[in-house]
């Protein structure tokens, strides 16, 4: 069981350009069955955690059947539609996101836990050193600005690197400081 924080970035970094879109991820050729492709992942996953705005995407792209059956937990103080298996939560200190993380392992009944979309919010959970590795799919453009991947320090071992058509697929894990060599 890992938690995992599987995206895509542009080169520059980005994981969504300035206006919140993902249009130029979505017109690159990847093979979902490829080396370290979402088909590969999608099976590990027992449950996932993502924030608003996310969510929201989902939602607006008709993209929800994507999570398949994994719980999914989602960290808003925004209102949506209840749905069967989605957990909303406002958790936003520390204490409330070891909770959610700590339900969101134990729906996953052993399988991986998915961190989807926002870097920051992965930052979060990466600050209370919850986040195991990364998994990030090189999409071969540069965006400029946008959603940072990560908005902050993570020191990280890089475990493998592949190619999926258009993209560089690397996969780290996340050094905590017991981890860490002067």
């Amino acid at each position: 069981m890992a938690t995992i924080f599987y995206t895509a970035s542009s080169v520059d970094g980005f994981i969504a350009d300035p206006g919140n879109s993902l249009s130029w991820l979505l017109t690159r050729d990847v093979d979902p069955t490829g080396p370290m492709g979402f088909e590969a992942l999608q099976p590990r996953i027992g449950a996932s955690v993502m924030g608003a705005t996310t969510w929201q995407w989902l939602l607006d792209h008709d993209e929800v059947g994507a999570l398949g059956e994994a719980r999914t937990f989602v960290l808003s103080h925004r209102a949506f539609d209840l749905l069967d298996g989605i957990t909303f939560t406002s958790a936003d200190d520390e204490a409330a996101l070891r909770e959610v993380h700590a339900e969101a392992v134990a729906a996953a009944e052993g399988r991986d836990v998915w961190l989807v979309g926002g870097g920051e919010l992965v930052g979060q959970f990466a600050d209370l050193g919850l986040v195991d590795e990364l998994w990030v799919q090189y999409a071969p453009v540069a965006l400029g600005g946008g959603a940072p991947l990560l908005p902050r320090r993570l020191e990280l071992r890089l475990e493998q690197v592949e190619r999926n058509r258009d993209f560089a697929v690397a996969r780290w894990s996340v050094l905590n400081s017991a981890t860490l060599t002067p």
